[in-house]
């Protein structure tokens, strides 16, 4: 039997089941993470140059790397980015 195919409302984690509130935040934190990733991806940064300049562990970067998502505080991953040359900021709709 074929299941049934849902779309997607646009965030996975409100998709998941989570409160607009945390999905928006989980949201927010993925997108910093992705963002860092391929930052470091496209510098071509070793884990150990990445933990270096972003003044973390390497174990850290490893951690940032691999999507650990739950490892991270937005605030944490904010600071990373402008410590990666990002400049972060956040777009506000209405709901």
């Amino acid at each position: 039997m074929n299941e049934p195919i849902t779309e997607s409302s646009g965030n996975v984690f409100a998709d998941l089941g989570f409160s607009a509130e945390e999905s928006a935040l989980l949201q927010l934190r993925a997108d910093l993470m992705a963002s860092l990733r391929q930052a470091i991806e496209a510098r071509s940064w070793t884990q150990a140059q990445a933990a270096s300049i972003l003044g973390i562990s390497q174990p850290r970067v490893s951690d940032l790397m691999r999507g650990k998502w739950g490892k991270f505080s937005l605030d944490m991953l904010v600071t990373l980015a402008v410590r990666a040359g990002l400049h972060p900021r956040v777009a506000l709709e209405a709901a």
